[in-house]
């Protein structure tokens, strides 16, 4: 049975990831914060403007109880080629990223990791909820649920209405 057909976790907050460094990450840290996730990449057209725009959602939210997962993939033409803290560094030193980069993970096929087995059983997308390119983007309340899925050509910014009403500021 495939992973996608057997996604028995109700909230993001039931996951352990990786960090960077490959050291344990249990996503309940973040109960009562809404998140938003994404999987990134350092070498696609998208980079400049989503890691820009993260940075500035980031900064604008990040104490009123908001949070960015960005989580490194490399399956879309081999974008986030180098290693998990390589992408790290990359985001942080490029982009002044303050958020979190995770563990280099595969959000498709059948070793994608759990958490987006979860994030695409709860939003799929268009043609199905196979994640389509890197800067896909999952807004989650602040009690783990999936609120609302975006594409890559979704900015950052167009979404901030989303953001400001799931922290409830609007």
């Amino acid at each position: 049975m495939g992973a996608s057909s057997s996604v028995l976790q109700k909230s993001i907050h039931e996951f352990t990831v990786k960090d960077s460094k490959g050291k344990d990450v249990n996503l309940n840290i973040y109960k009562g914060k809404v998140l938003l996730v994404v999987n990134v990449a350092s070498k696609c057209g998208f980079t400049n403007s989503n890691y820009t725009q993260l940075t500035e959602l980031y900064s604008k939210y990040k104490d009123k109880d908001f949070e960015i997962l960005a989580f490194p993939c490399n399956q879309f033409l081999y974008q986030e080629p180098g290693s998990s803290q390589e992408a790290e560094q990359f985001a942080c030193t490029r982009f002044k990223a303050e958020y979190p980069i995770f563990q280099k993970v595969k959000v498709n096929g059948t070793d994608a990791a759990p958490v987006y087995v979860f994030l695409k059983a709860s939003k799929g997308g268009f043609l199905g909820s196979r994640i389509k390119w890197n800067f896909t983007k999952f807004l989650i309340d602040k009690d783990g649920h999936v609120i609302k899925r975006y594409g890559t050509s979704t900015t950052p910014l167009a979404i901030e209405d989303d953001i400001k009403k799931a922290l409830g500021q609007i």
